[in-house]
């Protein structure tokens, strides 16, 4: 069901690559929800992706951007303010990507090339976003910027390695930026800190399908999905939030509160 909850706002989503994606099933509820928005993501995703498809679904503009290049995104929020016919309502950050993990390159023995390619695509690049549209005023007032985190921001996930530092580089972001953007434009920054979540990127890391199983047996009300990220993305997008910025909101069906479960101890005996 549908609650025009983003009717008239306008905005650019990071990250969709196929239908794994969360920044994908975000898009879609996004485009029921009444919002007009712009895709973009790095020229070779795009390549490898079937973003094309998104696009047609939602009637929206594919823009290719490198999210490490201010000059690119210079470009890209410069389009999207043309192609929408106005200032920015939302943005959605979901990009992540480590060479390391991707290389199985354990956290005591990272190549420190990869490790701050990791670090300016998966957390610098939210800073770059943030800097171009705060410098060009491109966002209206009370608008609302979201990037998607992961709990090893605070609590170690051994084979998650580099993006850890990452993910916690960013939610610092979320912060300090948050900070600044409330005094200019009254404009919301936060983070989703999601479930694990079977994605095209998730399905990189060792072990990935064991604790995805072990986090819905901790999760009081299990895994939260792509689907239902979407929603709460949907919330903090809305008029509905207008005053939650600076956060860092676990979206995880209670895993980060939760020690112990009977379904654990069981597997415990």
């Amino acid at each position: 069901m549908a609650y025009g909850l983003l009717k008239g706002k306008k905005g650019i989503i990071f990250g969709a690559l196929d239908e794994n994606s969360i920044a994908w099933k975000i898009a879609l509820k996004c485009k029921e929800e009444g919002a007009e928005f712009t895709l973009t993501n790095a020229p070779i995703a795009l390549r490898m992706g079937e973003i094309n498809k998104l696009a047609e679904k939602c009637g929206s503009e594919v823009i290719p951007a490198d999210a490490t290049s201010v000059e690119d995104l210079e470009k890209l929020i410069f389009r999207s303010v043309e192609v929408l016919g106005g200032k920015l309502d939302f943005i959605l950050h979901s990009i992540g990507m480590s060479p390391n993990v991707r290389k199985n390159k354990p956290y005591e023995d990272l190549n420190y090339d990869f490790y701050q390619k990791t670090i300016d695509i998966s957390a610098l690049s939210f800073h770059k976003i943030m800097h171009v549209v705060y410098k060009n005023e491109s966002m209206n007032e009370y608008g609302s910027i979201v990037a998607l985190t992961y709990i090893a921001a605070q609590r170690v996930f051994p084979d998650y390695t580099d993006m850890s530092d990452a993910k916690s580089t960013l939610e610092s972001i979320a912060r300090n930026f948050g900070y600044k953007f409330a005094q200019k434009g009254k404009v919301r920054v936060n983070t989703i800190s999601q479930s694990p979540t079977v994605t095209t990127a998730g399905k990189g890391i060792a072990g990935f399908n064991a604790f995805i199983d072990f986090a819905e047996k901790l999760s009081p009300l299990g895994n939260a999905t792509a689907e239902d990220c979407a929603d709460y993305c949907v919330t903090l997008f809305s008029d509905l939030t207008r005053k939650v910025t600076m956060q860092n909101l676990y979206h995880d069906g209670g895993f980060s509160n939760t020690g112990l479960t009977k379904a654990l101890m069981e597997n415990l005996k």
